[in-house]
């Protein structure tokens, strides 16, 4: 069956939501649309890939989980992915609507961007890759075409992770999708290679080369001298980039391992676009100056003009009755004229016409005086006021003389609280001095409810609380009822909560410490179910002892009445008697060489029997006699 022309899918309705209001494009995978989300009443774009893709089962499943991953990502400069399904015709995307056209579309018209513009807009999608690539999302396909703009001039990233789905489909693009991925290819894609989030960066630096030349480097007749033209050759950066040569070269290497990451370049521009000075506006290719968002859809609900403005005959009589056409007359449901004395309408009409005459003569007086006054009145530019607080605004426009007027707060995502969303006129738009310039200031993100967090490891209640926008503050709590450790016990704040809130949550760290208990009888097995009924182990260990009996407790490590952790052993030290030691020989020996020898054994010297200074001939217990540790040995000299 062949596919349905553009045209014919307007009004249609996919999903039972989203309405098909207008046809914004078509690309190598794609039919755009701008579309409304019955459900929600907002514009959203919806992106309807080509029917060849829906056969292809590879694409498919590859296309639902990009979608999936895509849709995690929050970051103002990257666009959000709102819904996903599946339709008759194929699978479709449903993206936030921007209006301000992309790139692309810029560079077409003939604009081409000044080295602080392209600095500035390198920044916004290089912060968006650092985003995305550190959740290990590749775009593999960064392009004009892909960087879309809001009517405030903020860009953002289209297409993350369409790209690689359809790489892994068994079906080809339509003819120009490659050459087109070709023209900002890296070095690594033209040879095969495993890709990261380096070849992001590769085609960022062209991309910006070409928004500010015109022309991107290296590209050849062919997409096959397109790929290879780049392959092991540095990338030539034209003088008129500027203070941005630097950057491009390093973030333009050929060489996988000599080039920057998303991140370091992000660092890089956040630095270098303060010295550039402030950017002029874009000139956008999707702003108009005529808005129907807030209008009705369709010219019938537009309101009818008034039925009469004035009856001619009343208010200039008959006689003027014929300067007045009829279908003015018609139009405006003229009655027909009264019948009045001539005295009375002459009379009647002089008055009139004195008052016309004096109110004509007053409305171009004043109108004049307005006129003349407002012409000495000197106009300025709307200043760049997004993201700034309101009394920061004030005291940007101080000079314009511009008074700001907080219209309204809005929840947002990415933008704190108190920071300016909206300004109208918009930025670069002509104002009087005095003239009010209208804001809509961020409440801050929008009020989330805290997940439950009821039998899970503090580990995936740490990722639940991330994706749902909050930070944990694990509070380790000994828990006698849940033994396992890091399994959560309860949380507080809960409810509905500011973004960013830091959620306290408590988790087990096991049972409480126990308290080694007393030694009692010293009766070894009697004492190892006293630990076993407290949770702890017993690890038994042999001692030697003077004072206790073979087979009773000596003492434990730690001691009776110090803290053990659940589970942890405690050694018991079961006495195994005094130790014994033979007597050394002493003959020949003087009594003090006799103490010394007898003190290395660990005796002790005792009485001395025979004459003072004679070597020794005997002791008391003979020699080699064993003898508990400690005891004394008496000597006999001659």
């Amino acid at each position: 069956m062949a596919a349905p022309r553009i045209a014919e899918q307007i009004g249609r309705v996919l999903g039972g939501r989203y309405r098909l209001v207008g046809p914004i494009g078509t690309g190598a995978s794609a039919h755009v649309y701008l579309a409304e989300d019955v459900t929600l009443r907002r514009r959203v774009a919806v992106k309807i890939l080509h029917p060849a893709l829906a056969s292809d089962e590879s694409f498919l499943r590859r296309f639902r989980a990009e979608a999936q991953a895509v849709a995690g990502l929050r970051h103002p400069a990257i666009m959000s992915v709102y819904d996903w399904g599946e339709d008759a015709d194929g699978p479709f995307l449903v993206l936030e609507h921007l209006a301000g056209g992309s790139l692309r579309d810029l560079l077409d018209q003939g604009e081409r961007l000044s080295v602080a513009q392209a600095a500035d807009v390198g920044l916004q999608v290089a912060r968006a890759l650092e985003h995305a690539h550190r959740r290990g999302l590749v775009h593999r396909d960064i392009k004009p075409a892909n960087l879309i703009f809001d009517e405030e001039g903020r860009i953002v990233v289209a297409d993350f992770g369409l790209a690689r789905a359809l790489a892994e489909a068994s079906s080809t693009e339509p003819t120009g999708a490659v050459l087109g991925t070709a023209r900002y290819s890296s070095p690594e894609q033209a040879l095969g290679s495993t890709l990261d989030g380096r070849a992001d960066v590769y085609a960022l630096a062209l991309v910006l080369i070409e928004a500010v030349t015109g022309q991107v480097p290296f590209t050849a007749d062919t997409t096959i001298g397109t790929l290879m033209a780049r392959v092991g050759r540095p990338l030539e950066i034209p003088e008129e980039m500027g203070a941005l040569v630097p950057l491009l070269r390093a973030a333009g290497a050929s060489e996988l391992d000599d080039r920057i990451d998303a991140a370091a370049l992000a660092r890089a521009l956040d630095e270098l676009v303060p010295q550039l000075g402030r950017p002029e506006p874009l000139a956008l290719a999707g702003r108009s100056t005529i808005d129907l968002r807030d209008g009705p859809d369709d010219l019938t609900q537009l309101p009818a003009p008034a039925s009469r403005l004035f009856d001619a005959d009343t208010l200039l009589g008959p006689e003027a009755k014929g300067s007045v056409s009829a279908t003015a007359l018609a139009v405006n449901g003229a009655d027909p004229p009264k019948v009045v004395g001539l005295g009375l309408r002459r009379r009647f009409r002089r008055s009139v016409l004195v008052v016309l005459a004096l109110l004509v003569i007053a409305l171009v007086v004043g109108g004049g005086a307005y006129a003349y006054q407002q012409s000495q009145v000197p106009t300025f530019p709307v200043p760049a006021l997004l993201g700034l607080t309101v009394e920061g605004a004030r005291a940007e426009v101080a000079d314009e003389g511009f008074r700001i007027e907080e219209i309204r707060r809005d929840y947002a995502e990415d933008r704190e609280a108190g920071r300016i969303l909206n300004v109208e006129p918009a930025p670069g738009k002509s104002l009087k001095q005095g003239s009010d310039v209208e804001v809509v200031v961020s409440a801050g993100p929008a009020p989330r409810e805290v997940p439950n967090l009821a039998n899970l490891d503090q580990a995936a209640a740490a990722a639940a609380l991330q994706r749902a926008g909050f930070e944990m503050v694990a509070v380790p709590t000994p828990s006698e009822e849940v033994k396992v450790k890091g399994t959560v016990l309860g949380w507080a704040p809960r409810g509905e909560q500011p973004k960013f809130t830091k959620i306290e949550v408590k988790v087990s760290s096991g049972p409480p410490d126990r308290a080694v208990p007393s030694l009692g009888d010293r009766l070894y097995d009697v004492y190892v179910k006293a630990l076993e009924a407290l949770g702890l182990k017993a690890n038994r260990q042999e001692a030697f002892s003077d004072t206790v009996p073979v087979g009773q407790i000596v003492d434990t490590v730690p001691p009776p009445g110090s803290p053990a952790a659940y589970e942890s052993a405690v050694t018991v030290n079961v006495s195994k008697g005094p130790e014994k030691v033979a007597i050394p020989s002493l003959n020949g020996l003087s009594e003090a060489a006799a103490k010394a020898r007898l003190e290395a054994a660990g005796l002790r010297l005792g009485d001395s029997f025979g004459p003072s200074g004679r070597p020794v001939f005997a002791t008391s217990p003979t020699a080699n006699t064993p003898v508990n540790k400690g005891t004394a040995i008496d000597v006999y000299t001659r």
